[in-house]
């Protein structure tokens, strides 16, 4: 397949990407498929341009009559061309996207919609960095993941469509031919696997599949990329120390509305599974600055805080014992294993040196992290905190040990079945479904004025309201596991009307 595009010259690029792409489709077609199944597919969209671009009345007779002649299995063939053709150019229209972006900052221009716009809009406007900051402190912005399973890629298909990203934007550092011919190699295996991928399943997504799904995300790019986010900010904000006003949320493993597979057993997966991928992250992140962070107290003064940090840590080796910082990050290694043990049931890809108690709040670690970059502004070394233990400690601010809140929603119907439930057992009213709302309101504020729970110990429920109920108990054993700082919520209750 290939694109045949008129186009300015700051677009070339991305046409050139295309015309590749569609190339290295088009010869996977031709030699797995066949010559025939190709020139089909290259007809269709011959015809399809030209009736496009042209308005050509001919072309467009004779592509809906050679539709209608295709055999069930030429169509799905088609279809799976086209699909995938459609998959790379939109791969190709990211990069091309990035690359603008970047050459216009290069370029010292300012692109509309830009945060950079947004910075200049405010400056000429006599708003000062400072007051930015000021507001920032009271903003909450979360963008939320939704539960929407039948509208999740399988993951193979984008694992090896993230792959041809990279691939395409490292065309754009290669000048010598082996090295395009090696990158251009690699990318034809990835379309080849896209083409003996399934695009669909055969079995609906369960909603611990779902969960997984949106895990991904975070691995490849919220965890890295949101600290990034604030660091820009900040940096055009004069330095101004900026709070943590944006945090992610989701409903996944926590919307019940339309969904009866959502019950308290998913949301406690859905708390554990996102545990889990935060504070992997942070494990990962304090070992590898355990690599770096190799300076010696023999060669500078050590603070006495980050001293005292260092002689906590159970480490004994006798080759880590100048080495302050790689004791002290040992030892937080080693209470991270055990928080991850304790929140999620996971154990840590490496080792710990020796058990140790786990966190008992994300500040807690904070504290550890921040007397490590105290440490190293002390010594003159702050530039060893910027490329990994800033970012790492904006991440915990961020998603503390929780990753994101979860929405528990639900139709205020099935709500108010549970609460007719708890109200007639209690013997307070035997039919508050039959009441207007004028005297619901009115029962239910006496009802959140009264201290006394509302809800019978030992007494007989309905199968819908225990589930209700275990929906609310089970956030609260996941809060009550660690005592959580307010960027690490677990989760929130939000009925829906």
């Amino acid at each position: 397949m290939t694109a045949r595009h008129a186009t300015s010259l700051k677009d070339q690029p991305l046409i050139d990407d295309i015309r590749l792409l569609g190339r290295l489709l088009g010869d996977v077609i031709r030699e797995h498929e066949g010559e025939t199944t190709y020139e089909l597919v290259e007809r269709i969209r011959q015809l399809s341009v030209a009736y496009r671009r042209q308005a050509d009345e001919t072309a467009d007779k004779a592509l809906k009559k050679l539709l209608k002649s295709l055999t069930d299995d030429q169509a799905v063939s088609v279809i799976r061309a086209f699909t995938y053709f459609s998959h790379l150019a939109n791969l190709a229209e990211d990069r091309h996207h990035i690359r603008r972006r970047a050459f216009h900052e290069q370029a010292g221009h300012i692109q509309q919609g830009s945060l950079a716009h947004t910075w200049q809009r405010l400056g000429k406007s006599g708003i000062a960095p400072s007051r930015v900051a000021q507001q920032l402190a009271q903003t909450h912005v979360s963008p939320v993941l939704t539960a929407h399973p039948t509208e999740v890629q399988r993951k193979s298909i984008l694992d090896a469509e993230r792959d041809i990203a990279r691939l395409l934007a490292e065309r754009d550092t290669l000048t010598l031919p082996r090295a395009l011919a090696d990158n251009e190699a690699l990318m034809r295996a990835r379309v080849i696997q896209l083409w003996h991928t399934r695009l669909l399943r055969f079995t609906k997504l369960t909603v611990a599949d779902e969960i997984e799904n949106a895990m991904g995300y975070y691995q490849s790019t919220f965890l890295p990329e949101i600290p990034k986010l604030y660091r820009s900010v900040e940096e055009a904000l004069s330095g101004e120390t900026v709070a943590p006003f944006f945090r992610m949320g989701q409903w996944i493993g926590g919307d019940r509305d339309g969904n009866p597979n959502v019950t308290a057993a998913t949301l406690k997966l859905a708390l554990q599974r996102q545990s889990d991928v935060a504070l992997r992250h942070y494990l990962t992140e304090v070992h590898r600055l355990g690599a770096e962070l190799s300076l010696s107290a023999m060669l500078l003064p050590v603070p006495e805080a980050m001293q005292a940090l260092a002689d906590r840590s159970p480490d004994s080796n006798e080759h880590r014992q100048d080495e302050p910082y790689r004791r002290a990050l040992t030892g937080m290694y080693a209470r991270l294993a055990a928080t991850l043990r304790q929140l999620s049931g996971g154990e840590a890809a490496r080792h710990a040196v020796a058990p140790q108690d786990p966190y008992t709040s994300t500040e807690a670690f904070l504290d550890d992290l921040r007397t490590l970059e105290q440490g190293l502004q002390a010594q003159g070394c702050a530039a060893l905190a910027q490329p990994r233990l800033k970012p790492l400690i904006r991440a915990v601010e961020v998603f503390g040990f929780h990753l994101a809140t979860v929405d528990l929603r639900q139709s205020s119907d099935q709500h108010e079945r549970a609460i007719a439930d708890l109200l007639a057992v209690a013997r307070l009213e035997p039919d508050y479904s039959a009441l207007d709302e004028t005297a619901k309101q009115q029962l239910l504020l006496q009802l959140l004025n009264d201290a006394r729970p509302l809800r019978i110990p030992h007494a007989s429920y309905q199968p819908h309201t225990l589930s209700e109920l275990a929906i609310f108990e089970r956030p609260a054993k996941a809060a009550s596991a660690t005592v959580v700082t307010p960027s690490a919520t677990p989760s929130s209750a939000t009925p829906k009307p």
